[in-house]
């Protein structure tokens, strides 16, 4: 095919190859906005480059899109489009501190550039920025960013407190990044001093002025379960009510299945699988069944059918896509997918038909899967069990009176493959931290009733290991077979934080055999051989801070903490949307390889860094709430006293987490014996000049609640005594 564009491009017999409506490649787009010497916008490049078809159009918008999000190009918030390293800007997002200055985060740094004050008086936390950085004149390795332009702001509405003040009146945000949105009076609506109210930025904070808003909502004065996650919800941008056009698609999303368009299947209904969950659980992705065989074990995981409702572009998934995953708080979740499809005809509800994408996977007698295959599967789930259930079955032998026999037997069996692939996991290197959940309980009224410590047992590591051993097939599978999708990857920890880890272990008398960067045996291995020490805590602790986080990406990079060289999540499409792109890849490849693909490369990549980022503001959301809840729960208790362990250590003073609640407060260093301390991070302590009394990271301690904020979220402490193990 001849290149029918009005721009050169050496590599379009490529394009023609791999695309069904080739467009100029990457590199002749480059060479193009080289000689424009201008930014240009979409429209503009398109009639210049010969764009003519829908088609074709769609494809240039989702290549320029690739290539900003790759730093090839930067585009300007008119839409202008240009060569990024011509004009030596990078492209990233603003990080806000409480002090009021700032850092430019970008993938194209090693390290987040430093903002100055008197430039963050125009910006706002999490705006996308353009930014020249310039090495720093304060240290080796240090970077200063100069904004040049605000791409795209990250809020248009912003919860707070209204405060009126010698006749202004203002909103202290609750994101206390935000700073305050002044409000004039005509602006004010019905709101009054001490309201909590939602308010729209009409204008944007500039050099010489505030950001100035207008109340569009008031959300109450009394703080309840409520009224805390209304206001994170606002200063998360969580989007929480389904548009328009969702609504009008609920109507019509079936109850039961439509046997005559079910499509290629294998039905397996007479197979007991079962769902093993929370007692509060409501939408149940997985089902499972084990067996012994002659060489080891077959083990079903059967994993929602969401794909087959919602179909790429759709307008089910589009909101979807947005959201990114569910959102869960206590007592609420801002579900992903609507509840007709999430406690639905998606969930693998018990007693009823339902669609599955099946993972039969066969493990020999040293946990290893010696095979798998994938496929749609009818399947029937024949029972709902919670964790503590089948624990009790398996621990004590008391089974629910409703249960076939069918299902004991499994169960059984079931833990027994779980036991082999526990040796396994330990044989391979994977990382296994302990840790405790709580649980927050809220009453009629809306107010935190108790808050209590919860730990995991068995069970929950035997779904766990099933639905891990289900993802590592799935990431085979998607690779094998070349299909664009979203991978989990999880990267070694970085070069620091393992120099801090080794002087750590040194300071305490130990020497692991790592030097450089560790390989998961060598960190399993190490945490094995402090078991027996007093202060296995705290190397758990230290350990577990030193790690990289996990991240949604379009390449497989394997996944350290697991010690796996393949893995992505498959297991939890009805509440995550990369489980939904592995789900439609798998798809792909058993029953539509002779088509093209949804999703280019380009296109997976954008996807990855959509679900890594809403992942992430969905843990900051939860946490914020969970944070507010426990300051209301802790004010009943200002000036009691109770023991609490060291969760953290500042040059400020020591995070002390409740032992009895879980909730953590700060001692400030002036509250500690009349000394002063000095602080060393890589020990994680503080010790007194003149007393030399040390304070370090699980010590145990007893504290007198003395103050507690719940506005800003904050619980202070006053020290009583160090308490023995």
């Amino acid at each position: 095919m001849k290149n029918p564009f009005n721009i050169p491009d050496p590599e379009f017999a490529e394009q023609v190859a791999n695309y069904p409506n080739p467009i100029p490649s990457r590199t002749s787009i480059l060479d193009f906005l080289n000689k424009e010497n201008k930014l240009l916008k979409q429209e503009t490049i398109a009639m210049k480059i010969g764009i003519r078809t829908d088609e074709e159009y769609s494809a240039l918008q989702h290549r320029l899109r690739a290539m900003v999000s790759d730093g090839q190009l930067m585009v300007n918030r008119k839409g202008g489009f240009g060569v990024r390293s011509k004009l030596e800007l990078k492209q990233g997002h603003v990080i806000a501190h409480a002090d009021g200055f700032g850092f430019f985060s970008s993938s194209e740094l090693k390290e987040d550039a430093f903002i100055s004050p008197k430039q963050m008086r125009r910006l706002m936390d999490g705006d996308v920025v353009l930014a020249d950085v310039q090495p720093a004149h304060r240290g080796r390795d240090k970077w200063d960013a100069f904004v040049v332009e605000v791409v795209k702001r990250a809020h248009s509405t912003i919860a707070g407190k209204l405060v009126m003040e010698s006749g202004v009146a203002f909103v202290k945000a609750d994101n206390s990044k935000l700073g305050d949105i002044m409000v004039p009076n005509e602006a004010l609506g019905r709101a009054k001093q001490g309201d909590y109210v939602t308010v729209s930025i009409q204008k944007y904070p500039e050099k010489h002025h505030p950001a100035f808003g207008e109340v569009i909502a008031v959300l109450g004065q009394q703080l309840n379960h409520q009224l805390s996650m209304q206001l994170t919800i606002v200063s998360e941008n969580l989007p929480n009510e389904w548009p328009k056009a969702v609504d009008e698609v609920r109507q019509h999303i079936p109850e039961q299945i439509d046997f005559s368009q079910l499509g290629p299947h294998k039905d397996i209904r007479h197979v007991p699988l079962v769902t093993i969950d929370g007692a509060d659980a409501r939408d149940f992705d997985d089902a499972v069944y084990a067996q012994p065989t002659a060489q080891g074990f077959k083990l079903l995981v059967a994993i929602a059918d969401v794909s087959s409702y919602v179909k790429p572009g759709g307008v089910l998934d589009k909101e979807a896509y947005e959201r990114g995953t569910s959102v869960y708080f206590p007592g609420r979740v801002i579900p992903m997918l609507p509840l007709e499809l999430s406690n639905g005809i998606c969930s693998l509800n018990p007693r009823v038909d339902r669609q599955a994408i099946v993972c039969e996977m066969h493990i020999n007698g040293a946990g290893e899967i010696t095979s798998y295959e994938f496929y749609r599967g009818l399947i029937h789930s024949h029972a709902r069990i919670t964790y503590d259930e089948a624990w009790q079955y398996i621990d004590e032998g008391q089974a629910v009176a409703d249960w076939p026999e069918s299902v004991t037997t499994s169960l059984i069996d079931m833990y027994q493959l779980f036991q082999i692939m526990q040796q396994e996991k330990y044989a391979r290197g994977g990382i296994e931290f302990h840790s405790t959940d709580v649980f927050i309980s809220i009453d009629e009224s809306g107010m935190v009733d108790n808050i209590k410590p919860y730990t995991r047992n068995d069970a929950h590591k035997l779904i766990e290991n099933f639905m891990i051993a289900a993802n590592v097939c799935a990431a085979k599978y998607i690779e094998k077979h070349d299909v664009p999708a979203a991978y989990r990857c999880h990267n070694p920890p970085p070069e620091s934080k393992v120099k801090d880890l080794l002087a750590f272990l040194k300071g305490i008398g130990l020497t692991p055999k790592f030097k450089d960067i560790p390989t998961p045996k060598d960190l399993a291995r190490l945490l094995n051989q402090i078991q027996h020490r007093e202060d296995v805590d705290l190397i758990e602790q230290v350990v577990l801070r030193s790690q990289s986080l996990a991240t949604y990406e379009s390449n497989n990079n394997g996944h350290f903490g697991l010690a796996l060289t393949h893995y992505a999540h498959f297991t939890s499409p009805i509440r995550r949307y990369p489980d939904l792109i592995v789900h439609r890849a798998i798809d792909h490849i058993l029953y539509h390889h002779h088509k093209r693909y949804y999703y280019t490369a380009e296109q997976a990549e954008l996807m990855c860094k959509q679900c890594s980022m809403t992942e992430r503001r969905a843990e900051m959301a939860s946490r914020e709430v969970d944070a507010r809840l426990k300051c209301l729960f802790m004010q009943q208790f200002i000036g009691k006293q109770m023991i609490g362990i060291v969760s953290g250590v500042t040059r400020f003073g020591l995070f002390v987490q409740l032992e009895q609640y879980q909730v953590d407060g700060l001692v400030h260093v002036t509250s500690l014996p009349n000394d002063y301390y000095y602080y060393d991070g890589i020990k994680h302590q503080l010790t007194g000049e003149h007393n030399g009394q040390q304070f370090r990271l699980t010590d145990r301690l007893e504290v007198l609640i003395a103050q507690v904020d719940v506005d800003d979220r904050k619980i202070d402490f006053d020290f009583v005594a160090k308490v023995s193990r």
